[in-house]
């Protein structure tokens, strides 16, 4: 059979495909993911691929009583008429039971694991037989373990697609933020917030806004290293030597872009509807404020790479997992979300 009759439907169709990894096995991702797949919205607009082992699933629905069958994916193939299609990935080892993993032998599987369904995954994105990828959360230390020098999902992702630079974005329905740095320590932030980073971060979040988010002019608030933005000098210099230069050079390439602004108020003030996202200079910074309005149902949402890629805004929780307490509506809200960018990306291509 032809390698195009597998190939998904066009944008115009009631759902769009896309490949869902299945997370580190052990923790709540494959209990949000079976969720999020129940729940009407869903089921309307995804077409979903469950990429990893599908013992995972098979044996979560049968615990919690779920009334879900599974038909294996060939991508070479007819997709299946019934059943939530899961592409079977091969693991090294029995596939290890939710909750914390006790021994390093099973960390070292769950690493492996998660690891292995989200490369099969990203290939079947960027082979065209998905739209978009949704990734189930995974344990950083586990992949480690496991022996695969990856960070995390981002920094894999972008060396996966030749070293494009990439930005975090956390999206919610009141409020974006984009990091310009994300896991460093705060003393080192200073020295990486560079001229470059700063053009790239405003360069990188228009050109999204525009293509994935449907926005013609979408407008950047940037916010201040410095308390009070640096007051003019008086709280260090780099506000005014590094990011109102940027905000200057952005505003002559007709980006509409505005800062550095206070980081005390440009949140609110973006959260009331002035900004379609905010630039933070790092972590902690712009999380607090997102997190503290759209701790349920933030979505990260990887800006830069060739393809949409969206995940939940939380990790693992080892320590529920298993028990049918994870709250899936981050889950929902990110396979909403990447339905919806894949199918504007798709109708911009003429697809």
């Amino acid at each position: 059979m032809s390698r195009s009759s597998s190939k998904p439907s066009s944008a115009h169709a009631a759902r769009v495909r896309v490949a869902v990894s299945m997370g580190d096995p052990a923790g709540i991702g494959p209990e949000v993911t079976l969720k999020a797949l129940r729940h009407p919205a869903v089921r309307r607009a995804v077409e979903p691929v469950l990429v990893g082992d599908p013992r995972v699933f098979e044996r979560l629905a049968e615990r919690r009583g779920w009334h879900l069958r599974f038909a294996p994916f060939d991508p070479e193939g007819v997709p299946p008429q019934r059943g939530v299609p899961v592409f079977e990935v091969p693991m090294h080892g029995p596939v290890p039971e939710p909750g914390l993993p006790r021994t390093r032998a099973t960390r070292v599987r769950c690493g492996d694991a998660s690891y292995r369904a989200l490369l099969a995954a990203v290939d079947l994105v960027r082979s065209g037989r998905a739209h978009a990828l949704v990734t189930a959360p995974i344990a950083k230390a586990h992949w480690a373990l496991a022996g695969h020098d990856a960070p995390g999902h981002t920094e894999l992702l972008a060396r996966v697609c030749g070293g494009v630079p990439v930005r975090m974005m956390m999206a919610g329905p009141r409020l974006r933020v984009v990091l310009m740095t994300t896991h460093l320590p705060l003393a080192l932030v200073p020295q990486r917030v560079t001229s470059e980073l700063v053009d790239d971060t405003i360069r990188i979040t228009a050109a999204a806004l525009r293509e994935r988010f449907g926005m013609p002019s979408p407008r950047l608030a940037l916010a201040g290293l410095n308390p009070h933005a640096g007051e003019g000098g008086l709280f260090g210099s780099e506000d005014e030597q590094i990011l109102r230069p940027a905000v200057q050079r952005a505003r002559r390439r007709g980006i509409d872009v505005t800062g550095p602004l206070p980081a005390d108020t440009v949140f609110f003030h973006a959260a009331e509807g002035a900004f379609d996202a905010v630039l933070s200079p790092y972590h902690d910074q712009g999380l607090g404020p997102f997190k503290l309005l759209h701790f349920r149902d933030g979505v990260n949402v990887t800006l830069g790479l060739p393809f949409v890629r969206t995940s939940p805004d939380h990790g693992t929780a080892f320590d529920i997992a298993g028990q049918d307490r994870a709250d899936p509506e981050s889950m929902v809200q990110a396979l909403l979300l990447a339905a919806k960018m894949a199918e504007r990306s798709l109708r911009r291509q003429g697809k």
